[in-house]
């Protein structure tokens, strides 16, 4: 399983970005997946996560209302919408899935198997 992650790129504050993380070897149908982002000397945080049922989302309080995660019809590629933007959400954004188990801490990078290399995205102000 391999995931690619791209959309990244360079925006002024209050533009919109969609990332996208693309998937082989299998589908994203029936696992948990999550995007995650980690800023330049900080820590790896939580951004959102559509857990294996497909039927919710979850976001981290700081980009709620902002971002939205979704998944193709064919549970090829999430996506992760990204509106007003701000210069905090700069950081590299990782995606990544998990091997299909069914109750997990959908919110803790431990939780996940695969990751995607990663990809920079700059808000200036």
């Amino acid at each position: 399983v391999q995931l690619q992650a791209s959309g990244g790129g360079s925006v002024q504050a209050g533009d919109s970005l969609r990332l996208s993380c693309a998937v082989s070897g299998r589908t994203f149908n029936n696992y948990n997946v999550a995007w995650f982002r980690q800023a330049p000397g900080q820590e790896r945080e939580f951004v959102a996560a559509i857990p294996w049922t497909g039927k919710s989302t979850y976001y981290a309080d700081s980009v709620k209302g902002r971002f939205t995660i979704s998944k193709d019809n064919a549970g090829n590629t999430v996506y992760l919408q990204m509106d007003s933007l701000k210069p905090e959400d700069t950081a590299v954004y990782y995606c990544a899935s998990d091997r299909g188990r069914r109750n997990i801490a959908i919110s803790r990078d431990y939780e996940y198997d695969y990751w995607g290399q990663g990809t920079l995205v700059t808000v200036s102000s």
